[in-house]
């Protein structure tokens, strides 16, 4: 074993060589990572980069304009609580247009729609290009079949026959309401014992469009309301409110959260801010309601 030769044994000058190689290695180590490289100049193309600017601002705007809510065309004679506060009307504005309605007047033009609500121009600008009035109002001058006329055009209260007390006959002379359509509403008006309680309960009935609606009202109203025991909003139970049509258990808990929150509610078009508060049928709601 003692004359076995190491091959790991060095001469000081290989030793030294070593030693010097490591040296190098470790230099050319750090300047490799602490040297700066010199970096190639990035050159931008500001018109190409103008132009993908526009392009993509462009497709935001078309995006903005699709996500926009739509407007359909509607008669600003049936503007309810609900609709007016989605246009931004105020609250007396509102109160105005009901106030004129609820003596059986009609609007006829954008300038009675001022005169009668006192909105102001701007707003008024920008709904009057949806009012959409009947024919009768726009082309008063228009040839008409004349059966056909005499069911657009509105009549007095009097004129009106009940609509509780209205046949399925009767209702299919009415233009859009056949025989489908009449037994619905007679079969939804005989639910409930003494029928309906107004005519916005038409909204209730399973497929009838708002013009529907209208020529219907046009020709009935309910002149013999059902009898229905008013509920005081701010005093009413769970049980109470459940009772009333569209609020369950749920929503009558979020009215009652709503109103110890609130120290009591000052108006009944409040219930629209309530948690999950179904806001298309308030007009519906509220002949259930009294504040106090």
């Amino acid at each position: 074993m003692k004359h076995i030769k190491s091959h790991f044994k060095f001469s000081k000058g290989q030793r030294s060589g070593i030693f010097l190689l490591i040296v190098l290695i470790i230099i050319v180590q750090c300047i490799y990572f602490f040297v700066d490289k010199p970096v190639d100049e990035l050159v931008i193309n500001q018109a190409e980069l103008d132009q993908f600017r526009s392009e993509v601002d462009s497709l935001k705007q078309i995006q903005i304009e699709k996500n926009k809510p739509k407007v359909f065309p509607f008669n600003p004679n049936y503007i309810t609580d609900y609709k007016g506060y989605t246009l931004g009307m105020s609250n007396e504005e509102i109160d105005r247009l009901l106030e004129f309605r609820a003596k059986n007047k009609w609007i006829n033009s954008i300038k009675d729609f001022q005169k009668v609500t006192k909105v102001s121009d701007s707003l008024l600008a920008v709904i009057s290009p949806h009012f959409k009035f009947p024919e009768w109002v726009t082309n008063p001058k228009t040839k008409r079949n004349k059966s056909y006329s005499n069911y657009n055009v509105p009549k007095s209260y009097s004129q009106k026959i009940d609509l509780n007390l209205a046949t399925a006959q009767q209702l299919q002379k009415v233009n859009g309401i056949g025989k489908a359509f009449s037994a619905r509403i007679v079969k939804f008006r005989n639910k409930f014992p003494g029928g309906f309680i107004s005519d916005v309960q038409l909204q209730d009935v399973y497929g009838l469009s708002p013009e529907v609606i209208e020529r219907i009202t046009n020709e009935f109203t309910v002149k013999t309301p059902r009898v229905i025991q008013i509920i005081k909003l701010n005093e009413a139970t769970i049980d109470e409110l459940v009772t009333i049509q569209h609020i369950d258990y749920e929503i009558a808990h979020h009215i009652i959260e709503q109103r110890i929150l609130r120290q009591g509610y000052q108006s009944l078009n409040d219930l629209t801010k309530v948690k999950d508060f179904p806001v298309n049928k308030i007009e519906i709601i509220k002949l259930y309601l009294t504040l106090n």
